[in-house]
C-alpha cells in the first residue's frame, strides 16, 4: 500500500469520526437541550471536516453536519414542516473572516465600488421557533429542528406573552410563517436556578440551556411559570409580501405586535468592526444574554441572488463575541470519576458570575495541563464557561503557595489502581462497572432514550438506587425490588406500574441500541449500528477478533481494541450473562435481520405511525415494524399501505380517511408481532 492511499485511509477515518461525533451533539444540543462541549470546540470540529471533505475531493453525503442543520425532531413533539427551511448561520470570530465575508458578498454582487447596505442584529442565546399564522391567527409554533421539520411546541409557545395569537393589521399574507428567538432574561434564569437549588435539582447551566428545555417541557404549566420572552428577527412564507428589505421586515413585524431588538446599520466592514466593539462593551449592562451579532446584507433581491449553502445563507454571518473571562481563587482541587472511568482534575472555586451564571467548580481537563498551566491550591486564575457553557479554567494569574495535588494512583471512590494507557494524558479507574461513580453514570446511559430508553429512570432515581444499594450492575434494574420502592417518597403506583412497564417493553431491544447501551469506549450510535449489520448478533460481535473488527467502515485499530478489551473484561462478561438471564434479549431488529417473508404481514409496505401508543414509544414501534418488514414514514401519501394510530392521532390520521388508507389501532399492531413470533 502506498503513502497516497494509506493518507487517503486516513483521512476517510477522520471524516467518518468527525461526522459521528457532529451528530452526536447536534443531538445533545439541538433535542435534549443538554449541549456536552462548547460552541468554540463544535465549530473546530465543523471546520476540520469542512476542509477534510474538500481535501478528500469526493461527493459530500446529505447526512453529513456540513450540510445539515440542528438534528431530527424528538419524538416526544409532534412534528411540523416549515414552510420555507430554517437556515443556521455561518460564524465569524475575528475580524479577517468578517473582511472575506464583505468580499464575498461583494464578488457575487459585483458592487465592489458600490454601496452594500448591511443590517447589524445581536445575536441573542436562545431557541429559534417558526410561528405559522393563518388568516392572521397561530395555528402552530414549531421549533428549528432539523432546519426543514420541528417539533410541535404550540401550547408552551402560547403561554410567551410576547408573543401575539391574533395578527388584526389589513392586508396581510394568507400564511405568514414569523420565525424568533425564545429567551430568558438573566433576572428570570436566576430566579428559575434559584428554585432548582431549594427543590434539590440541578441548575441550569445557562439561560440558552433553561430557554430550550422550559420551551420543550410536555406540561405548559411549566414553561408558563418559568418567564420565556421572544424577540421576531425575520420571516418564512410571505415574507415577500410584508417587505423588500430586512430593517423594513422588522418595522413591519414591530407593528404587528412582535418584539423587535434595537438594530444598527453599516455600509462597510469598518461600520459593523464598530459596531461590534459598541455591542461588546454594552453585553454585560443588557437585560439578556447575546453571544455576538448577525450582520444582513439589508436588501431582499440582494439577499436572493446571493444564495444559501445547504445550511447557511451566503447573505449573513454570525460574528461571535469571545467567551467572558473572569478572576477568581481556586479553594481545592478534587479528583472526579467519569462514566468511562476517566480521572479529571475539577476546580472547586470562589463562586463567580461569568455569561451570567454562577460558576463554582471548573475542569482543569486532565493532570498534564494542570501542570502544564501551573494550577495550585489557592492559585488565582482566570475561568470563562467555554463557548458560554462549560466552565474552564484558563491560566493562572498568580500561582500562590498552595501546593498542587498529587496525580492519585487509586480511584478517589472505590479505590481501585488508576491506570494510564501509553500515548494518553488521562487517567483511568481500573474497576470498571464496580465503580460506584462509574455505575452510576453508565446506568444514566445504559437507560438513556438512544439506549434502552428505560422511561422515568431518571439521573436521581439511578443515583438513589446505586447509593441504597439496590442496583449493583445494569443487569440490576431487571431484578429490582419494587417492596422496597414502595416506601420511598413520592413512589406511587402509577409510578411503579410505568417503571415497571418500561422494563418489559426493553426486554427485547434492537442489537445496535443494546451495543450502545453497554457503552462500549469509543462506540457511539453509528458505530454500534454498524456492528450489529456486519455481525447480526450479540454472540457473533463477542467471539469477533480484530482483524473482522477492523474491516467494518469506521472501525479502527483503537476502536477494535476497545471493543475486544470491553468483552474481554470479566465483570463486563458477568454483566452481560446476568441481562440474557433476566431476559434482556437484544433482537437484530432494525440493524440485522427481519422476521422472514412468511412471519412479515407487513412485509414490502409502507407504515405510518400517528398519536400516542400505550404499550411502546414510537422509536420501539418503529423497530417492531421495521422487524415485521415494513418500511416507516414520517408522512401520509398514496404511496402509504398502512396507518397505526394511537390516542390523540390527529392531521395524519385524518388525511389516511380521506386518501382510503387502511387504519389500524396498538392492538392490530401486537396481534401481528404475535402471528410473526416478535412478541
Amino acid at each position: 500500500m502506498n503513502n497516497r492511499t494509506t493518507d487517503a485511509a486516513s483521512l476517510k477515518q477522520r471524516i467518518i469520526e468527525l461526522r459521528r461525533e457532529l451528530k452526536k451533539h447536534n443531538y445533545f444540543y439541538y433535542v435534549l437541550d443538554r449541549p456536552i462541549i462548547s460552541d468554540a470546540e463544535y465549530d473546530a470540529m465543523l471546520r476540520e471536516l469542512e476542509r477534510l471533505e474538500t481535501e478528500l475531493g469526493e461527493p459530500v453525503p446529505e447526512d453529513s453536519p456540513t450540510r445539515t442543520v440542528g438534528a431530527p425532531p424528538s419524538t416526544a413533539f409532534r412534528p411540523r414542516e416549515h414552510g420555507v427551511p430554517m437556515l443556521s448561520l455561518a460564524n465569524a470570530f475575528d475580524d479577517e473572516e468578517v473582511y472575506q465575508f464583505d468580499r464575498r458578498v461583494r464578488e457575487v454582487l459585483g458592487e465592489e465600488n458600490t454601496v452594500v447596505d448591511y443590517l447589524i442584529e445581536p445575536k441573542i442565546d436562545g431557541l429559534a421557533i417558526n410561528l405559522r399564522y393563518e388568516a392572521g391567527e397561530l395555528v402552530f409554533a414549531a421549533t428549528r429542528g432539523d432546519g426543514h421539520t420541528g417539533e410541535d411546541v404550540t401550547d408552551n409557545v402560547r403561554t410567551i406573552e410576547d408573543i401575539p395569537w391574533l395578527l388584526e393589521q389589513q392586508g396581510l399574507p394568507e400564511v405568514l410563517e414569523v420565525r424568533g428567538e425564545v429567551y430568558m432574561s438573566k433576572a428570570a434564569f436566576a430566579e428559575l436556578n434559584r428554585k432548582q437549588q431549594l427543590l434539590g435539582e440541578r441548575p441550569f447551566a445557562n439561560p440558552r440551556n433553561a430557554a430550550a428545555g422550559s420551551l420543550r417541557q410536555l406540561d405548559p404549566k411549566v414553561t408558563a411559570s418559568r418567564r420565556l420572552n421572544f424577540f421576531a428577527y425575520g420571516a418564512g412564507l410571505g415574507m415577500e409580501l410584508l417587505a423588500d428589505r430586512q430593517s423594513t421586515l422588522l418595522q413591519k413585524l414591530r407593528a404587528l405586535g412582535f418584539p423587535v431588538q434595537s438594530c444598527e446599520k453599516a455600509c462597510d466592514v469598518a461600520g459593523l468592526l464598530s459596531s461590534y466593539q459598541r455591542w461588546q462593551k454594552k453585553r454585560p449592562d443588557m437585560d439578556y444574554e447575546i453571544d455576538g451579532l448577525v450582520y444582513k446584507v439589508d436588501a431582499f433581491a440582494y439577499q436572493e441572488r446571493l444564495g444559501s449553502l445547504s445550511r447557511s445563507p451566503r447573505w449573513a454571518i454570525a460574528h461571535k463575541f469571545p467567551a467572558e473571562e473572569v478572576p477568581t481563587k481556586i479553594r481545592d482541587i478534587i479528583w472526579q470519576v467519569g462514566r468511562t472511568g476517566v480521572i479529571t482534575p475539577v476546580a472547586v472555586l470562589e463562586p463567580v458570575q461569568v455569561g451570567g451564571a454562577t460558576v463554582s467548580r471548573a475542569t482543569l481537563h486532565n493532570p498534564s495541563e494542570m501542570q502544564r498551566k501551573g494550577i495550585r491550591i489557592g492559585s488565582r486564575v482566570l475561568v470563562r464557561r467555554a463557548g458560554d457553557v462549560i466552565p474552564e479554567v484558563i491560566r493562572a494569574i498568580d500561582k500562590g503557595t498552595g501546593r498542587t495535588p498529587a496525580i492519585p494512583d487509586a480511584c478517589p471512590v472505590c479505590g481501585a489502581a488508576v491506570i494510564r494507557e501509553p500515548d494518553e494524558v488521562a487517567i483511568r479507574c481500573s474497576a470498571g462497572l464496580s465503580c460506584p461513580a462509574q455505575l452510576k453514570q453508565s446506568l444514566e446511559h445504559f437507560v438513556s432514550r438512544s439506549a434502552m430508553d428505560l422511561e422515568g429512570f431518571g439521573e436521581k432515581l439511578v443515583a438513589r438506587l446505586v447509593d441504597e444499594g439496590l442496583v449493583k450492575s445494569v443487569a440490576d434494574l431487571y431484578a429490582l425490588d419494587f417492596e422496597r420502592l414502595r416506601s420511598w417518597e413520592g413512589m406511587g403506583e402509577k409510578k411503579l406500574a410505568n417503571l415497571r412497564m418500561a422494563l418489559e417493553r426493553s426486554r427485547h431491544p434492537a442489537l445496535h441500541r443494546f451495543i450502545y447501551a453497554l457503552g462500549i469506549r469509543h462506540v457511539g450510535e453509528v458505530t454500534a449500528r454498524m456492528l450489529a449489520e456486519r455481525f447480526g448478533s450479540l454472540e457473533a460481535l463477542m467471539a469477533a477478533d480484530r482483524d473482522s473488527l477492523i474491516s467494518i467502515e469506521g472501525v479502527g485499530p483503537e476502536v477494535a481494541e476497545s471493543i475486544r478489551h470491553f468483552f474481554s473484561e470479566p465483570h463486563n462478561r458477568e454483566t452481560i450473562d446476568s441481562l440474557l438471564e433476566r431476559g434482556v434479549l437484544p433482537q437484530a431488529g432494525e440493524a440485522g435481520v427481519a422476521a422472514s417473508p412468511k412471519q412479515a404481514p407487513l412485509a414490502g409496505k409502507t407504515v405510518v405511525l400517528t398519536g400516542t401508543l400505550e404499550h411502546f414509544t414510537r422509536e420501539q414501534a418503529k423497530e417492531r415494524l421495521r422487524r415485521l418488514g415494513a418500511k416507516v414514514s414520517s408522512s401520509v401519501s398514496t404511496k402509504s399501505d398502512w396507518v397505526i394510530a394511537g390516542a390523540k392521532a390527529g392531521s395524519k390520521l385524518e388525511k389516511a380517511k380521506a386518501l382510503g388508507i387502511p387504519v389500524a389501532d396498538e392492538s392490530q399492531l401486537i396481534e401481528w408481532l404475535r402471528e410473526a413470533g416478535l412478541e
